[in-house]
């Protein structure tokens, strides 16, 4: 049984360069890292297994959070921990680690998850890292394993700015995808919810799929967003608890069990206005972006981007994949004034006002966007953009001017426990005030997950 939603709410960011192809399965980074900024929640200093120049296998651990010590955060690959770089206040912002050029592994007894017990699965993803793949809602954090979901939810499908192709992410996976279905099921009593998009034809991993309840979404980014989806299939109230994976993971879970072994792979597209060669490449979790990159740039005043324009966070040329990224993004620094660009037109950009030609003129093969702001920050005002771009049935600005009043009660009536900032990303795209948005949502849950 499945049911079409059709949202009409949101907006869909055409960019230039857009991942094409087929899958180069070549490609090898040298070093790889595990990020603690990756994950809301945890202590910006976790307590560490280990030190420059220790040997790890790949499911081995690097480090736990202080508040919960059963939850590893673990190496993608075996080799030599060769750095731990810290920031302020001695904060750890990632272990780097050289990679052998054959993995070792770790490895666990191959076990058929239907003869498994929930406690036992459980377990076997906590030692190994696989628990990571699994994020809870409210607060978009790593789930706690203490916690019973009431349902657990997979998007099918990415709708954000030069996202990768889910028919790429998971060719070949269906066996392993099916498997991961049935150690999901396990965790929940609930229903395992999976979406689709009716805009264009699913992978087809998930033409057989067996164990979930699917659910067809037609309509703009941020369509493919889970946290919509979970908003118009199963909203979250107050003390509910839901769970939500990448595909790729799902079938990434499926190998800890049939093999025994961590191995958290990574189809990865590499786009952008600023790329030579967009492309898509399998890698692991982690992966430095550098052999993707070099030589593979129209110009070196760029940005690169790890995950999309609108929620990805800057890392340099040499740096590493966030952890629940699938896409490294390269646009143009703009950090070039324009003279009087707000009187006259300018160059086509992506555009939600009436005031600018390109709102009727949009470009066919995308616009080759920067990193321009088009302004300050002004007066946050009430203006109605907000609503048009977010199709979920919250007030977007009266909820962050209660995060900003810090009024607990006002914040749960007004829905916080059903968004994450990827979710208001567009809000932040359109804001005419320029009010870093998404920032303001997260201090929002970090300040009501420290108050519940």
């Amino acid at each position: 049984m499945s049911r079409l939603i059709r949202l009409t709410k949101g907006y869909d960011i055409k960019i230039k360069g857009a991942p094409v192809g087929k899958l180069d399965s070549s490609f090898s980074a040298k070093t790889f890292s595990v990020k603690p900024v990756d994950f809301h929640g945890l202590s910006p200093i976790p307590k560490l297994f280990v030190s420059e120049q220790t040997e790890v296998k790949a499911g081995d651990p690097l480090f736990y959070d202080k508040s919960d010590e059963r939850i590893h955060y673990c190496s993608p690959v075996s080799g030599e921990v060769v750095a731990i770089h810290r920031a302020e206040k001695r904060a750890i912002d990632e272990v780097v680690i050289l990679a052998d050029s054959d993995i070792r592994y770790r490895t666990w007894e191959p076990a058929d998850p239907n003869t498994l017990t929930r406690e036992a699965i459980i377990e076997r993803m906590l030692e190994s890292g696989a628990w990571l793949f699994l994020r809870q809602r409210p607060y978009n954090v790593v789930a706690s394993p203490d916690e019973a979901p009431k349902a657990i939810f997979i998007s099918g499908f990415d709708s954000s700015p030069l996202a990768p192709d889910m028919a790429m992410v998971m060719e070949g996976k269906e066996e392993a995808f099916q498997t991961g279905i049935r150690i999901l099921s396990k965790l929940t009593s609930g229903k395992i919810h999976l979406s689709l998009s009716a805009r264009q034809r699913p992978p087809k991993v998930f033409d057989t799929v067996q164990g979930v309840e699917i659910h067809w979404f037609d309509g703009p980014h941020p369509t493919g967003n889970v946290g919509v989806q979970i908003h118009h299939i199963d909203p979250v109230n107050k003390g509910e608890v839901v769970w939500h994976i990448h595909p790729e993971d799902v079938a990434n879970l499926a190998t800890l069990f049939t093999k025994g072994i961590y191995s958290p792979e990574r189809t990865v597209a590499v786009a952008g206005p600023m790329v030579s060669k967009p492309h898509y490449v399998k890698t692991l979790q982690g992966a430095c972006i550098e052999g993707l990159v070099s030589n593979n740039l129209i110009s070196d005043h760029v940005r690169c981007i790890s995950g999309n324009v609108l929620t990805g966070r800057t890392v340099a040329s040499n740096g590493h994949l966030g952890f629940f990224d699938h896409l490294v993004t390269v646009i143009e620094e703009g950090d070039h004034a324009e003279l009087l660009g707000w009187l006259f037109p300018s160059y086509a950009r992506p555009t939600r006002s009436m005031a600018y030609w390109a709102y009727a003129n949009e470009a066919p093969d995308g616009y080759a966007v920067t990193t321009s702001m088009h302004g300050e920050e002004r007066a946050f005002v009430m203006s109605g953009q907000y609503e048009q771009v977010l199709p979920m049935d919250i007030y977007p600005v009266h909820l962050l001017k209660a995060i900003m009043a810090r009024d607990f009660d006002l914040m749960e009536g007004l829905g916080i426990y059903e968004v994450t900032e990827e979710d208001f990303a567009l809000c932040e795209f359109v804001c005419t005030s320029k009010i870093d948005v998404q920032e303001i949502l997260r201090e929002g849950l970090d300040y009501m997950r420290s108050q519940n």
